[in-house]
């Protein structure tokens, strides 16, 4: 059993839902976790028709096991079922607008789901967007989905990765500033993400191979321009190859990417948060899927956000979370 999260219900996330339900893209035991209300008002707008099953969470606050046993035990075939949390009604949404109550109720259906896969009741966690800016209304230290979950679950060693059928990149560094991004440039932090990077790609292949991206401008051209390369980076890399693993780098970031999608690797550890999304959504952004890694929370993502100007319109597209469903269902049965 797989729980979705609804996201910001003021975005694409219930529109994304209900639309990616109705073409059949969903396949296989699920949850919905989100607001009733809100989808069924969504569902109502856009005229999907879409059927659906509410399951009422008795305490939307916290996961508690019988409580989400009892959810489960309620799900029914060939509906949408949903995990009603009832944090809003329809009249709290205000589609393409940032509502503090909204986000604070995005945010916490990361929290139940989440919780209740770390009680082993769900098996993964896939996650719509929320907005970072409106959840930091009510919670000012909100970085992300990936921080959250990692705080649930008590654990540091984590990291992110988008995965497409194009391209594959995990991250040193996420939602950070760049001047914290180069601080973050160690090896034992490189070592951990080459590590974690090894560990998701063995489930798929026998060798992957993985290359290292440089921090600075050609990988720092022998220290001209910046020693992190020498002094972190590459220590890492060689410190991997001895554990055995297949490992390039650094590679300067200006080429990196392309040998990668040419197919001489099968993943590119990246240094800080752009250098990895911005090729990614260039040549998949449709297509493309957040993993975290490292966490016993197994959680997949959209890779786009909340889209507020096109929200419930009926014209957001559905690719990216039939993607991350598709690789929550892949990456559980290994």
């Amino acid at each position: 059993m797989i729980a979705i999260t609804m996201g910001d219900g003021n975005g694409v996330g219930p529109e994304i839902l209900l639309k990616s339900f109705k073409q059949g893209e969903l396949a296989g035991d699920f949850v919905a976790v989100g607001d009733y209300a809100v989808l069924q008002a969504a569902n109502e707008k856009l005229g999907y028709g879409v059927k659906m099953n509410r399951l009422v969470v008795a305490d939307p606050q916290k996961a508690v096991e019988e409580d989400v046993r009892r959810v489960i035990e309620g799900v029914q075939p060939g509906v949408l079922n949903v995990a009603d949390l009832g944090l809003l009604t329809a009249e709290d949404v205000t589609p393409g607008q940032i509502s503090a109550k909204v986000a604070a109720a995005s945010r916490q259906y990361v929290v139940w789901a989440s919780e209740a896969a770390y009680l082993k009741l769900f098996s993964a966690v896939c996650t719509l967007p929320v907005n970072k800016e409106a959840i930091r209304l009510t919670d000012p230290g909100f970085t992300g989905h990936t921080e959250l979950i990692a705080e649930i679950c008590h654990e540091t060693r984590y990291t992110m990765m988008l995965a497409s059928k194009a391209l594959t990149v995990t991250h040193v560094s996420t939602h950070v500033s760049m001047e914290q991004s180069v601080h973050n440039c160690r090896k034992e932090r490189v070592l951990e993400v080459i590590e974690l990077t090894q560990d998701a790609l063995g489930r798929f292949l026998d060798r992957p191979r993985i290359a290292v991206a440089g921090l600075n401008p050609h990988a720092g051209e022998n220290g001209a321009f910046g020693r992190q390369e020498i002094e972190e980076i590459a220590p890492a890399v060689e410190e991997a190859r001895a554990r055995g693993m297949e490992v390039t780098g650094p590679v300067p970031p200006d080429t990196v990417f392309l040998r990668a999608y040419r197919g001489e690797f099968d993943a590119v550890v990246c240094m800080y948060h752009d250098q990895g999304h911005i090729p990614m959504k260039l040549l998949d952004f449709e297509g493309g899927v957040n993993v975290t890694l490292g966490l016993s929370v197994m959680r997949t993502s959209v890779d786009h956000g909340t889209a507020y100007d096109i929200a419930w319109k009926g014209i957001a597209k559905t690719g990216s979370l039939a993607a991350a469903y598709d690789y929550a269902v892949k990456m559980q049965a290994r």
